[in-house]
């Protein structure tokens, strides 16, 4: 049984269910045109799904912070999770509800900073989002705020140490009250920064977390990148997910250069 709804675009639709629908196209769906986003998404995907199985149970609460169309908020909740969907766009929340018939599902819209957890979550999922925030510090320090003692976050963000990252390092940034203008962006042009595997190790300390694993993910095959996305339409896509597992086992100086993408799991002290 799928997990998720299939839904007929509309022309009446808000332009943030509009947008939603076309990352669905790309990460539910795939898409021959951007095979290089779908690979990458389900790559993503099975990181976040590994990592939260090791660190919770089902049953347990967890929050998905900036959680967007939900498509991790569904798929947690059908794997017997107590979900919570979150996200700024509290208009969102209609368009989750259309998409979802299985388990319950709650809901508390909101910018993440005015979340205050009367009852602490086992764990937060934060995916794609610490790279659009300005003082992602303090970001992370109110995300441990919302996890009980000995509960996880699970992070996943671009990899700064990719080869071909222009971005600054956080570590470089100067001009915050610039980045607070541009930050909570809902797509890739909102990227003010990239984080380096060392800022995060730094960040999770600061915070009051351990780095329980960091994982670097997707490589340029994978994403389409370098000139690569014509293959993707003739290679079988098994060859892709070998090679793929291939890289991210290699050696933390090579990998930490060709993989895109990072995925943490962090415990609160």
């Amino acid at each position: 049984m799928t997990v998720y709804n299939s839904l007929d675009p509309q022309s009446t639709w808000p332009e943030s269910w509009q947008l939603s629908q076309k990352y669905d196209e790309l990460e539910l769906y795939g898409s021959r045109r951007h095979l290089g986003y779908t690979y990458a998404y389900d790559v993503r995907k099975r990181q976040i799904y590994d990592l939260i199985s090791h660190a919770v149970e089902p049953g347990e609460r967890i929050i998905d912070i900036a959680a967007a169309q939900g498509n991790f908020t569904i798929a947690l909740a059908k794997a017997g999770y107590n979900v919570t969907w979150n996200d700024i766009r509290a208009e969102l929340i209609d368009f989750v509800k259309l998409k979802y018939s299985g388990p319950r599902v709650d809901f508390c819209p909101g910018n993440v900073f005015d979340l205050r957890a009367n009852e602490q979550y086992d764990a937060a999922l934060v995916s794609e989002v610490i790279e659009h925030v300005a003082h992602p510090d303090q970001f992370l320090a109110h995300i441990a705020g919302l996890v009980r003692p000995g509960g996880a976050i699970v992070l996943t963000t671009p990899n700064g140490g990719y080869v071909r990252n222009r971005l600054p390092r956080f570590s470089e940034c100067r001009e915050f009250e610039e980045l607070e203008e541009t930050q909570f962006a809902p797509d890739a042009d909102g990227h003010i920064f990239l984080l380096h595997s060392d800022e995060i190790r730094l960040l999770a300390r600061g915070a009051g977390l351990d780095v329980l694993e960091l994982r670097r993910y997707a490589n340029p095959l994978t994403c389409g990148y370098l000139g690569t996305g014509p293959l993707l339409q003739v290679l079988p896509r098994e060859f892709i997910r070998c090679l793929e597992r291939v890289t991210e086992c290699l050696p933390v100086a090579i990998s930490d250069r060709i993989n895109t993408g990072l995925a943490v799991l962090l415990r609160k002290s």
